[in-house]
């Protein structure tokens, strides 16, 4: 069992997490929004992606996930979407706010 995919997944989402209960940047504001936005984009990706791994496009080394597996895929997976997606858009809203500033 090794953590480096779910350490990196994380550390990518540390920072914006903390950061998005900043008042100037709204990102909770809509929460709802937030969270359907969240569910879609994962449901969508998440079967591509199995789609993609069964077919054989790309394959994930055990040595770098927890070894925890749902339907060919590792666990990490699943969360990097959703992590990703967040993310994202918690940048978005930062540059709003920051062009929105000058």
């Amino acid at each position: 069992m090794n953590i480096e995919y779910l350490a990196v997944l994380l550390a990518t989402l540390a920072a914006p997490l903390l950061l998005s209960r900043d008042k100037n940047i709204s990102l909770w504001k809509y929460r709802r929004a937030l969270l359907t936005t969240l569910a879609v984009i994962s449901f969508v990706y998440w079967i591509w992606d199995l789609i993609a791994a069964a077919r054989g496009h790309w394959s994930f080394n055990p040595h770098y996930v927890i070894g925890v597996w749902v339907l060919e895929l590792p666990l990490e997976e699943y969360l990097f979407f959703p992590v990703v997606a967040f993310v994202s858009i918690f940048v978005w809203e930062s540059v709003k706010y920051f062009l929105r500033k000058d």
